[in-house]
């Protein structure tokens, strides 16, 4: 490869196969929600209880969970995590790059396409998440129960709940995710354009320009991410308010947030969140360009 030509670091070459493309999206999922996985579990927590006030210092509580219930307290859930992020990130990737290819001619490619982008992106993350969403339920539940299984916490839930428990929190999700996607590559493709107008590829600029999109995404949709908590969750052994156990819906669950913690219940576990989403998001383009360098004949 020559170190004149240009990487569009939002996509895959146009050698690139289609098989590439979803190997390289697998692996950028996995690696964004692997590393920071412990921290999604605190969020989970904190969103999910239903009395005490939110944790202030996240190391200390980290470290008070894992002394009190083990080193892998927090990698609960792990497992059903890994077995869904690796499709839907190819799923997601691959959407991507077709919705891109197709609404982008290419002679168009390298400039500052902003709508199309985020349509582009809204488009995969509506494909991505309809088969992430039952894995993403199982994850939460786990990290909630005493179960380790991701066979028995599924075959408790279908056994429960039903088949449509695993779907609860996905028009939730898709309202969640869609401004986050769309937001994501907007203010990634723009602060891009101003700290790298020349398009050239610098890791460090893709890295910031990652987390500056990640957290401010990541702030502005907390409160569906709240309401999707509560929805995953209410069947949980853990959950112990009526109120919360009732809450099939994203009304009965916005209803339930507000009685129980008032408008501050919309923001819980917003600091780790966005602490999660920060470099997760950098870790996911930066997996995604490492493994497409790697994959390219």
């Amino acid at each position: 490869m020559s170190g004149t030509e240009e990487i569009d670091y939002e996509a895959l070459p146009e050698n690139a196969s289609l098989p590439s493309q979803l190997l390289a999206g697998a692996f950028a999922g996995i690696m964004e929600h692997l590393v920071m996985f412990p921290i999604d579990a605190l969020k989970t927590r904190v969103q999910s209880q239903t009395s005490g006030s939110v944790p202030k210092n996240m190391i200390k509580e980290i470290s008070k969970i894992t002394t009190t219930e083990g080193s892998m307290a927090l990698w609960k859930g792990v497992q059903s995590m890994i077995l869904g992020a690796g499709p839907a990130h190819a799923v997601y990737f691959g959407t991507y790059e077709l919705m891109k290819a197709r609404l982008i001619t290419p002679e168009d490619m390298h400039t500052h396409q902003p709508l199309k982008t985020a349509i582009s992106g809204a488009t995969a993350t509506i494909a991505a998440d309809a088969l992430m969403n039952p894995f993403d339920t199982i994850k939460q539940r786990m990290q909630l129960s005493s179960k380790t299984s991701t066979w028995n916490v599924t075959k408790n839930i279908y056994k429960k709940e039903g088949l449509r428990a695993f779907y609860y929190s996905y028009p939730t999700t898709i309202a969640m995710n869609i401004p986050f996607v769309s937001l994501n590559f907007v203010i990634y493709e723009s602060s891009t354009k101003i700290f790298n107008p020349s398009n050239n590829y610098n890791p460090l600029i893709h890295c910031i320009c990652g987390g500056l999109s990640g957290a401010t995404c990541a702030a502005l949709t907390t409160p569906l991410d709240c309401i999707k908590t509560v929805l995953q969750v209410r069947g949980s052994e853990s959950v112990s308010l009526d109120i919360m156990k009732k809450a099939d819906t994203f009304t009965k669950a916005a209803k339930a947030i507000y009685q129980v913690h008032g408008w501050g219940g919309f923001l819980r576990g917003l600091k780790p969140r966005v602490v999660a989403n920060m470099p997760a998001t950098a870790i996911s383009w930066t997996s995604y360009e490492c493994a497409k360098h790697f994959l390219i004949v």
